[in-house]
């Protein structure tokens, strides 16, 4: 190679490293001076967090849910799994006032004891493949599948399934993360107050006269509930018997006077186990 045209090469090769070097200083000098500092809280409020990342409070993990905090479009308490937010609270600077704890209840009692079954299914253990193949084995179109896609779906074993194909919530581990709520095709599960013990445990609309021949403990509409309900905490739309928890003393009649046994009272229940 000649002597001239190593020259030009070595001095392109030395123009090319000078430029790379100028534009990597002016780089970092422009993102130092333009880099938005995140704030510290976010960090703070996210060790304050489970780490669950459940996603039960609707944004994406704990980290979501701490910049939703900061950015105030996410309130104090929306973490479904703390017990506690007056740390949270207190980095924020506010009140978060009385906070009620929630569980996840399963409105269905028609268990394999009490509703017809249509088919014996052999299918994939999974409630939304059943409802895929002609509705499931279940009679009932709106019961419970039994195959354990919400115990699958929690996230901290607060749910088992029972010997009578019913998913079972243990109040002292579930945290009312949604998880399965979300899980459940027939949308049977709910985030219910805790402290509210009586329930109506069917979610089936249809009349009374279709009910009863696939279920022995399905609402038939009959308003029994509704009618000698002192406080007035119940309705009934679309053949269904609906409570409402803040109107709901716990009285107990509506369980008393419902011939089906839709109603349930765990104080009731809890009483009668000694």
């Amino acid at each position: 190679m000649e002597a001239g045209s190593l020259r030009i090469i070595l001095n392109a090769i030395a123009v090319l490293f000078v430029l790379g070097l100028a534009f990597g200083i002016g780089l970092a000098v422009a993102a130092r001076k333009l880099t938005v500092k995140g704030d510290p809280r976010i960090d703070e409020i996210e060790g304050l967090l489970p780490g669950a990342n459940c996603g039960g409070c609707g944004y994406p993990g704990c980290r979501g849910m701490a910049e939703a905090i900061v950015a105030g479009t996410g309130p104090v308490t929306g973490c479904p799994v703390l017990k506690d937010y007056s740390p949270i609270a207190k980095v924020m600077g506010v009140e978060t006032g009385a906070v009620e704890r929630k569980i996840a209840k399963v409105r269905c009692a028609g268990g394999l004891q009490e509703a017809r079954q249509r088919f014996i299914y052999f299918g994939v253990e999974d409630c939304q493949a059943a409802q895929n193949l002609g509705g499931g084995p279940k009679a009932c179109t709106y019961g419970c599948l039994g195959l354990g896609s919400c115990v699958k779906a929690c996230p901290f074993g607060a749910m088992t399934l029972s010997a009578n194909g019913l998913p079972v919530v243990d109040e002292t581990k579930c945290t009312a993360c949604g998880m399965c709520v979300k899980a459940c095709p027939r949308q049977l599960i709910t985030l219910w107050p805790a402290a509210k013990k009586v329930t109506v445990l069917c979610m089936n609309q249809e009349k009374g006269a279709a009910v009863r021949p696939v279920c022995k403990v399905g609402c038939i509409g009959c308003r029994l509930c509704a009618k000698n309900c002192p406080s007035n905490a119940i309705t009934v739309e679309h053949n269904l018997a609906r409570i409402d928890p803040q109107l709901c003393t716990e009285c107990e009649i509506c369980v008393e006077k419902c011939p089906m046994k839709t109603i349930k009272s765990e104080k009731k229940q809890e009483r009668a186990a000694g």
